[in-house]
């Protein structure tokens, strides 16, 4: 229960501020902008396999926007220690401001149901592909709010945590890519399993595989307990 209280504190504080509102709006507007230009135009198929292909760059900016402050603005407030001397747990305070943190994003993804309904208007779209893109959108939104959180236990900036999990996110995926072409076999495979756009790219063809499912739920089960870690590590420092 505690847990969940913390969740739902953390959930109604991005409401509660503008940079919530205005991180949906900026969410919607970019997509809706790219959906009016790549998708309802005449003979394009019937999907929304463009609206998930430049969400995951999109997200790729919001999503640390909504990470960098759950640990350090409470560092920065000092509000911090007074969570701490409370009767509750590292574990607690982290995984409730994690989930927190996808209630809101969830939220954000909700109005982007329009589309949906747009696409069914004016055409008979296959929902397996749309099940299977918006599953991408969750499990990537996962891993990079998990992240997020853990570069936001390191530092008590929201703008220092907030370029560290972009930079953090670049750099894999340039190395994923770009090394893999440059080493070739046999290393270009394991080098691609790194790759989060492409496993959300094929999440966004309606291909579900479950490695996908593991890899993405595995690592942010991984960033979360490596925040709760310094989270611990500096209440006994």
């Amino acid at each position: 229960m505690t847990t969940l209280r913390i969740a739902i504190r953390e959930f109604a504080s991005f409401f509660r501020s503008s940079i919530g509102w205005v991180t949906i709006a900026l969410y919607l507007l970019l997509s809706g902008f790219w959906i009016a230009l790549a998708m309802f135009r005449p003979g394009e198929p019937a999907t929304l396999r463009a609206f998930f292909g430049v969400s995951q760059w999109i997200l790729l900016f919001i999503a640390p926007a909504i990470s960098m402050k759950l640990i350090a603005d409470e560092e920065r407030t000092g509000t911090m220690e007074s969570l701490m001397t409370a009767p509750v747990s590292e574990w607690q305070i982290v995984i409730g401001k994690y989930l927190g943190a996808l209630g809101f994003y969830a939220a954000m993804l909700l109005p982007t149901l329009v589309y949906v309904g747009l696409l069914e208007a004016v055409a008979d779209p296959d929902y397996g592909p749309i099940l299977a893109g918006y599953l991408g959108l969750i499990l990537v939104g996962m891993l990079y709010l998990s992240v997020g959180l853990l570069t936001s236990a390191l530092t008590e900036n929201q703008v220092v945590s907030l370029l560290a999990t972009i930079f953090f996110f670049i750099l894999l995926e340039l190395g994923a890519t770009q090394g893999a072409r440059l080493l070739g076999p046999p290393w270009d495979g394991p080098l691609y399993a790194c790759s989060v756009l492409l496993r959300v790219s094929d999440l966004a063809k309606g291909v579900i595989d479950t490695a996908h499912i593991v890899v993405f739920t595995a690592a942010s089960a991984w960033f979360v307990i490596l925040a709760v870690a310094v989270v611990e590590f500096r209440r006994w420092r």
